[in-house]
């Protein structure tokens, strides 16, 4: 999809943006819908669509950006929280495919990210707890800490 793909326009200076930093992998910039002022994105240059494709050093550097990022919009603004965002897939909530981070300054009742509609879930057992972090450990001993699984590699 890079072809059509707004972020990979972006990047390449096809599509007008107001860049905020750029490194060697990645470029931050404006969100073009401020949901909270001073809403900033950090994309790899790579059409890459989602984080279970990111090399591990593009994806350090989106994190490293990121960081300064949020350091800059605090130094800039003093927001009293942030958010540090990212989806992947429709049922993720992704709406371009392309990976992307949101780095998003959070002030009182901005009305961003309703996380618990429903208020918070109830704490889940130790047990199955336990169960997952198991079944993560497994899958993480059985690739190496620089392997880019398979989209379709399950965690079960």
């Amino acid at each position: 999809m890079s072809g059509g793909c707004p972020f990979c326009k972006i990047v390449r200076g096809q599509a007008p943006a107001s860049r905020v930093a750029e490194g060697a992998h990645v470029v931050a910039f404006m969100d073009l819908r401020q949901a909270v002022l001073g809403h900033v994105l950090v994309v790899p240059r790579a059409h890459i669509e989602t984080i279970h494709d990111l090399p591990p050093d593009t994806a350090a550097e989106m994190m490293q950006l990121a960081v300064r990022i949020a350091r800059a919009l605090r130094a800039a603004d003093d927001p009293p929280g942030l958010n540090l965002w990212q989806s992947n897939g429709d049922a993720g909530g992704q709406e371009v495919p392309h990976v992307h981070l949101h780095v998003q300054p959070r002030r009182p009742g901005d009305g961003l990210l309703g996380l618990y509609p429903h208020g918070p879930p109830v704490p889940s057992s130790r047990d199955a707890l336990d169960a997952m972090a198991d079944n993560v450990r497994r899958q993480l001993a059985a690739s190496s800490p620089d392997a880019i699984p398979s989209p379709t590699t399950s965690l079960s």
